[in-house]
């Protein structure tokens, strides 16, 4: 059977999208780097956190959160945690699992950078868009995501 091949618009799309998903990235870790040493990576661990009940979450919930792989938040956290940002611990009921913690310190990162990052967001994505592209980039993406995750297992509920 033949491929389909993209057509003329779906292939200048495609390059498209490659491109800001590589560059929009790198300017907000620039912008991270600058304000606070961190990759956006770490940035999100520390918001996802920050916006929890007592400011703590399972790490398995914290890595669907962060759009992370279990792996990949357990490095991230280790560095966090040298930090002194965040600290591990065994879940209180059930003691199977690992709870991570912002600490103070962590907690004032986010308050500290979180202007700067919004400010970065803007400027790299929203800025560009008026209210009906943002809002019809919104219902696309949402659309690709409900095609790439179905059930919602790989994002935060």
């Amino acid at each position: 059977m033949a491929p389909t091949w993209l057509d003329e618009q779906q292939q200048q799309t495609w390059r498209t999208w490659l491109a800001v998903t590589e560059l929009l990235p790198r300017v907000l870790d620039a912008q991270l780097q600058r304000d606070a040493g961190i990759t956006h990576a770490a940035y999100v661990v520390l918001a996802m956190l920050s916006e929890t009940p007592d400011r703590r979450q399972r790490m398995s919930e914290l890595a669907r959160a962060a759009n992370q792989s279990q792996s990949r938040l357990s490095h991230t956290v280790s560095r966090l945690e040298e930090r002194g940002w965040v600290r591990r611990e065994k879940a209180a009921d059930d003691g199977r699992g690992n709870v991570c913690v912002l600490l103070d310190a962590g907690w004032d990162v986010v308050r500290r950078v979180a202007p700067g990052h919004v400010a970065a967001v803007r400027e790299g994505l929203f800025d560009a868009l008026t209210a009906e592209q943002a809002a019809a980039l919104h219902d696309a993406l949402t659309a690709v995501l409900d095609r790439l995750d179905p059930d919602h297992t790989q994002r935060q509920r």
